[in-house]
């Protein structure tokens, strides 16, 4: 499995990323197909396995024994559906059996997911700082950032990036990376394998992090099978698109 070094001690492992024993994902939205299908769209719920099996391959290469789930653990606003039950403890229980540490932050879908985590011993906290420099926060509102903060790490906006070869676009996850302020920031995408989540060239971005204005001079790292491809600056990209028009 491929590493990708993105700045000093934070690598991209596929969907992850490994800063010295942590590891960080994001977005799972555990339930995500019973809400689908109370809307008339029925597709099997075969979600909840896939991560598994993702995260496992990731933890046995990276040899983490903490992690860190960036926000939006389970998927729907309101009350806990009857899936999200389920998989959420079940996942919490696989989490405390193979790490030491487990960190849960609260993302904007994760109401209700303290009553769970609290029959765990888990706490579910609002950001969490990583090496006294690098602040893992979901990305859904804005905080007040301490000037130690050298590194914000967020997710929420499940960025992906639409390739189009003749009439079909292919949607590749992606991890963003650049200015915020007198910061960096990155983007993680969704661990989440019903969709592949926002087009950052062309749909609205969601995080208040996040300007159009201002993501011209971000890089993007697109994931496709477990390797890391490096599409340089979404300005460039751009241009490309373009041209080709």
């Amino acid at each position: 499995m491929q590493y990708t070094k993105i700045i000093d001690n934070i690598n991209i492992i596929d969907l992850g990323i490994k800063i010295d024993d942590y590891l960080i994902i994001s977005d799972l939205h555990l339930g995500y197909e019973e809400s689908l299908n109370k809307e008339g769209i029925m597709i099997p719920k075969f979600q909840y396995n896939k991560i598994l099996d993702r995260l496992s391959e990731i933890q046995i290469e990276s040899a983490c024994t903490k992690i860190i789930i960036n926000g939006d653990l389970k998927h729907e606003f309101g009350k806990i559906s009857k899936q999200e039950w389920i998989e959420v403890n079940k996942f919490l229980d696989y989490l405390t059996n193979e790490f030491l540490e487990v960190i849960l932050i609260k993302g904007n879908h994760d109401n209700f997911t303290n009553i769970i985590s609290e029959k765990k011993n888990l706490k579910l906290c609002d950001s969490y700082l990583i090496n006294d420099k690098i602040l893992c926060i979901h990305g859904h509102k804005l905080i007040k950032l301490e000037t130690n903060v050298e590194y914000l790490i967020i997710g929420h906006e499940h960025p992906c990036i639409g390739l189009r070869s003749g009439e079909r676009v292919e949607k590749i996850k992606t991890f963003l990376y650049g200015p915020y302020n007198d910061k960096k920031i990155i983007v993680m995408p969704s661990f989440n394998f019903i969709s592949e989540g926002s087009d950052i060239l062309h749909e609205k971005l969601l995080s208040p992090f996040l300007k159009k204005e201002n993501i011209y001079d971000f890089e993007v790292y697109g994931v496709e099978n477990f390797e890391v491809l490096f599409f340089g600056k979404i300005s460039n990209i751009l241009k490309k698109n373009k041209k080709k028009v």
